[in-house]
């Protein structure tokens, strides 16, 4: 019986006890524990972006969408047939393809493919990737406004992916070029093209993640790399179209993708507005394509802490000049063995690669500035520039 009355005991001590923490924690809750959604403290945007900045990228995108075309390229029936043909030629003896037509011949395809543009002039110039439009010769090209035009062939440069196209048509919307030297990582941009072809004019943002990248993407022997890697989204089909800053200019041309799968993967490429503009210059200058590089006709290499230790040099930066070439650019100019270029034309020379961009930029018949050291002395030769050997 006493051990009843104990067990009632403490079930009623039970129940007190929970009546007890019940209306405790009602009043606890009635005191203001919870964060209210305004306070008096200051929020701040993360980001060091200046005031400047807008706040987003619509006025931008109005500017930049107004001048990014999208480009249809293909391969015109006459043009495929000749590729096939000439391909069967590499195979097969010319005289049996004629005596014995197995079909092949009608076994051919157009070459076909899409991508974009931006309008760099107001009478109807269009920058694009060579990729986009090397194979074609039947050229569409459809502005923001629905607007379509038949294109033609300016010019390419393979060396930098590079070409120019031109539609009949004046007035046209264009951006201001931005000096994209002075572009910096962590700076806000926005890609405007047409992913997969079909999604025209679309527009997405990032950042500059890096600059002056080299993926070895471009095939060709005097290719010419110095992409700005970027987050923002890019896919196949906005190949050729705009990088932009937050302020609506040009800041490059998007070009490529790393990617595993064939679509965005988190970093794409464009070539710099300033590399854009020396090369899309002189294909409009030349009015075809960019295909003749100069070759200064010299053995040469980067200075490194070997090369002045062996030839006991006294700068570590520069081009050292191993070897002339018998009846090179060079040797007519005065160039030796043993000179160290520090300087060509108004570039300031560091390694083998800077001198290599001048070269990139300059023609046939040019005079090439060249500051040299020689027996610890700087002199000034003027090479005169032929077509490479």
């Amino acid at each position: 019986m006493e051990n009843k009355k104990y067990f009632l005991s403490i079930i009623l001590a039970g129940v007190i006890g929970g009546i007890i923490a019940v209306a405790g924690n009602k009043l606890l809750l009635n005191e203001k524990q919870y964060v209210p959604a305004n306070n008096n403290h200051q929020v701040k945007q993360v980001g060091y972006s200046p005031e400047s900045m807008p706040f987003n990228f619509t006025k931008a995108a109005s500017l930049g969408t107004k001048a990014v075309v999208h480009i249809r390229a293909e391969e015109s029936e006459s043009k495929a047939k000749r590729r096939y043909k000439q391909g069967r030629q590499r195979q097969f003896d010319y005289s049996l393809n004629d005596l014995f037509d197995f079909g092949y011949n009608r076994q051919f395809y157009r070459m076909k493919g899409g991508g974009s543009g931006v309008i760099i002039s107001k009478d109807g110039y269009i920058v694009t990737n060579n990729h986009v439009v090397d194979f074609a010769d039947d050229l569409i090209v459809t502005l923001s406004n629905k607007r379509e035009y038949k294109a033609k062939k300016i010019g390419t440069d393979p060396s930098t992916d590079l070409a120019v196209i031109k539609i009949e048509e004046n007035n046209l919307p264009v951006l201001d070029i931005a000096n994209s030297d002075k572009a910096k990582v962590g700076e806000w941009v926005m890609a405007i093209g047409n992913p997969f072809d079909y999604l025209t004019s679309s527009v997405t943002a990032g950042i500059i993640s890096a600059k002056a990248r080299n993926i070895n993407i471009i095939k060709d022997e005097h290719a010419l790399e110095e992409f700005i890697q970027t987050d923002a989204a890019v896919n196949p089909g906005n190949s050729g179209g705009a990088l932009i800053d937050s302020e609506g200019r040009l800041l490059g041309i998007t070009s490529a993708i790393a990617t595993p799968t064939g679509s965005y993967a988190g970093y794409s490429f464009a070539i710099p507005s300033n590399l854009m503009k020396k090369v899309t210059d002189q294909i409009i200058q030349k009015g075809s394509d960019l295909n003749s590089k100069i070759s200064l006709g010299v053995s040469a290499a980067t200075i490194n802490k070997q090369i002045q230790k062996d030839m006991n040099l006294k700068i570590d930066f520069g081009v050292y000049v191993d070897e002339v070439q018998t009846g090179s650019s060079a040797e007519f100019g005065g160039v030796l063995p043993g000179d160290i270029i520090v300087r060509a034309n108004d570039s300031d020379i560091k390694t083998f690669e800077d001198l290599r961009k001048v070269l990139n930029f300059v023609k046939i018949g040019d005079i090439l500035k060249l500051k040299v050291l020689r027996d610890n002395k700087y002199r000034t030769l003027k090479v005169k520039l032929k077509q490479s050997l």
